[in-house]
């Protein structure tokens, strides 16, 4: 199956190592940012949610009327609007987008980032609440006579939607998360599910874990699988790893200067987090080119950990994780408009390429993974 390549869609030019240097809503970079992920062979790019942060939903439709090709992936908690709402909202932007939108559903896995917005349940409570809101939105994007609906979390009578998503039958979901309450829920739900960039071996458990998950959900497919990291390239392996210690060096000096309003202090709650802190403090490099110091720099903060080399390297370890069963690859890199463009230039031809090669190895009865050939 061919690779796919998921960038961000940022609204301003800030990231962990440079503060933004205009308003939070930067309609004009926004736009830029966008076009360069389509001019330089990017797939989708991810919007992603925060309590204080603009609203994604319309930033993702402002792009979506500007732009030809490239697709989105909407973050969305079920927290912020009744499934009803939101079922309407995605189905009426992937129509702006002629059949472009994923929506990322995030159960959220703080306490304090939830309670910004009003949400007081348990991090059990929520996954069960994010499992009932998913099933909702489907029923409601395939549905064309009224339904009642009575849950636990939701309750409503006699409805219909007028609007229905421009994909038949529905839009792809994804969904994220480590813990045995996200592999339960993203295993039943999903149909793309995220993971972190962590080492190899790993990954491989998490994989094989997802696909325990469907299949103790009834499932007879699995999801496909994402992986997100934090390339850092550069023409030469030694300007790379140099590079690599000025972008932390960077993050920490941001760091001690505060966090920003909407970041976490204290340890993390989220298993993933957690994963990507034991990783780091276990050390600093993994495989071929997986580094931990920018993930325990931001105290395991989303996606962080990054792949540092040439592209030549950075391409071959995100090979290595497209031959464990890896599909979709996420990267962004510090620079977010300049390390987009050089990513699309020169390490997203270079991945397809091989990918291109590997699967012409399995129609022709090769495996997909070449370690398996003793290569």
């Amino acid at each position: 199956m061919p690779v796919e390549f998921l960038g961000i869609a940022a609204t301003h030019d800030g990231s962990e190592t440079t503060p933004r240097s205009g308003a939070a809503f930067d309609k004009e970079y926004t736009l830029r940012l966008a076009r360069a992920h389509e001019d330089h062979g990017w797939d989708r790019v991810l919007f992603a949610y925060g309590s204080g942060s603009p609203d994604p939903a319309p930033a993702a439709a402002y792009l979506a009327s500007r732009l030809e090709r490239l697709q989105i992936l909407l973050a969305h908690r079920p927290n912020v609007s009744y499934p009803t709402f939101a079922a309407k909202t995605f189905a009426t932007l992937d129509q702006i987008s002629d059949g472009r939108l994923t929506v990322h559903f995030i159960t959220g896995g703080d306490d304090h980032e939830q309670g910004r917005e009003g949400d007081t349940l348990t991090k059990d409570q929520r996954y069960a609440r994010t499992r009932e809101y998913i099933r909702i939105v489907k029923k409601i994007w395939t549905t064309h006579e009224p339904f009642d609906h009575e849950g636990e979390h939701y309750r409503f009578h006699d409805f219909v939607s007028d609007v229905f998503p421009a994909q038949q039958p529905r839009p792809n979901v994804s969904f994220g998360g480590s813990s045995p309450a996200a592999l339960a829920a993203g295993g039943a739900e999903a149909d793309v599910f995220c993971l972190w960039g962590e080492p190899l071996e790993r990954t491989a458990e998490q994989i094989e874990a997802v696909r325990a998950a469907a299949k103790a959900a009834g499932r007879t497919d699995v999801p496909r699988i994402q992986v997100a990291f934090r390339p850092i390239i550069a023409p030469t392996e030694e300007l790379a790893w140099e590079k690599a210690h000025r972008t932390v060096g960077a993050i920490r000096e941001r760091g001690a200067a505060g966090p920003g309003r909407r970041h976490r202090t204290g340890a993390p709650q989220n298993t993933g987090s957690q994963r990507l802190i034991a990783i780091a403090e276990a050390g600093e490099r993994y495989d071929r080119a997986l580094w931990t110091p920018t993930a325990a720099a931001t105290g395991g903060a989303g996606n962080s950990n990054a792949l540092v080399g040439t592209p030549e390297t950075v391409a071959q370890a995100l090979l290595d994780y497209y031959d464990l069963g890896v599909d979709i690859l996420s990267a962004r890199g510090y620079d977010l408009l300049d390390d987009a463009i050089d990513f699309g230039r020169y390490v997203i031809p270079l991945v397809r390429e091989e990918v291109a090669k590997r699967d012409a190895g399995r129609t022709a009865g090769g495996p997909r993974s070449l370690a398996a050939v003793g290569e």
